[in-house]
């Protein structure tokens, strides 16, 4: 009996203390982690037309570079938390509300093309760099534009709110360039329509968008990306400000498919082979930048 009330005071014990440990490591959930682990879903931001990185086809399937990232990041957060199961909640943004979507907890996180800037940090934080690329020039072969040099009095276009906008009312500010800019958006009057019907000269992107935008002109061969980089662009997950335990699973997981060698295939899949839905081929090869960035993975923006 004696021997009896014993076993049942030491297996209380350890189930008290086992529910203890539980219940501890539960609390100390905060931030996205334990909205995560609450809901047993995860919400992740896409765009919807920024091949390579983010793009939905015609059928409605999400693909890219940045959003196959993003898919093992989730599967981080899953191991993390040892759910057995973890929901995926795609949530569509455009390059005007990337940021608020962030901040009002409609999505949890978006790994697209976006820069990560110091300015930028006042509102959101940014995880591991995922991609770096060049601001150039996307314009007619036979437009005389060559570099930047020779904007002068041209129209440019480029999308509101990017980097590539305010470079260019840097110019004008800086040089007296008298560059005309043309602010548009990802939907309805884009860019390359604005480009393609001869309201603008040259349109002001990063590079690698520039050649995912070439493959969708009219004539691609009467096309040509130039122009000396203006600026360099560490490009990152957007996720809310002041969440470390995050920020943390995140930027682990992106360091671990950089140096396991899994973002190198992930990289040749998506910016050196055919692509859906047109099977266009980037052929975008890798840069010394981005080598040195699957070696030293880190967060730090270029400005």
């Amino acid at each position: 009996m004696i021997k009896c009330t014993i076993f049942l005071l030491i297996a209380s014990l350890v189930f008290l203390t086992t529910s203890f440990h539980v219940a501890t490591a539960a609390g100390e959930l905060s931030g996205t982690m334990r909205k995560i682990s609450d809901s047993g879903t995860i919400a992740i931001g896409y765009h919807e037309s920024t091949p390579p990185f983010t793009f939905i086809t015609s059928d409605g399937k999400i693909m890219g570079y940045s959003y196959d990232i993003t898919l093992k990041i989730a599967d981080a957060v899953k191991r993390e938390l040892k759910l057995q199961k973890l929901q995926i909640k795609p949530v569509p943004f455009t390059t005007q509300t990337r940021f608020a979507v962030i901040q009002n907890g409609t999505v949890d996180i978006t790994c697209g093309a976006t820069t990560n800037t110091t300015e930028r940090q006042k509102i959101v934080a940014f995880s591991n760099t995922i991609f770096i690329a060049g601001s150039r020039l996307l314009t007619r072969k036979d437009s005389g534009i060559r570099d930047f040099r020779d904007l002068t009095g041209k129209n440019v276009v480029t999308f509101a709110k990017s980097t590539s906008e305010k470079k260019l009312q840097k110019m004008n500010s800086e040089n007296k360039s008298r560059i005309n800019i043309i602010s548009s958006f990802d939907r309805g009057v884009t860019p390359l329509s604005i480009l393609q019907t001869g309201q603008a000269d040259a349109f002001m992107m990063d590079d690698v968008l520039l050649y995912a935008t070439l493959n969708d002109t009219w004539r691609p061969e009467e096309w040509i990306v130039t122009g000396t980089p203006q600026s360099f662009e560490a490009y990152g997950c957007v996720i809310r400000k002041d969440d470390l335990a995050f920020k943390k699973v995140v930027d682990q997981e992106i360091a671990r498919i950089m140096k396991s060698g899994e973002a190198e295939v992930l990289y040749r899949k998506w910016l050196m082979s055919p692509i859906p839905p047109k099977g266009g081929n980037l052929g975008f090869p890798m840069s010394e930048a981005m080598n040195s960035l699957f070696k030293n993975p880190n967060d730090k923006p270029f400005d």
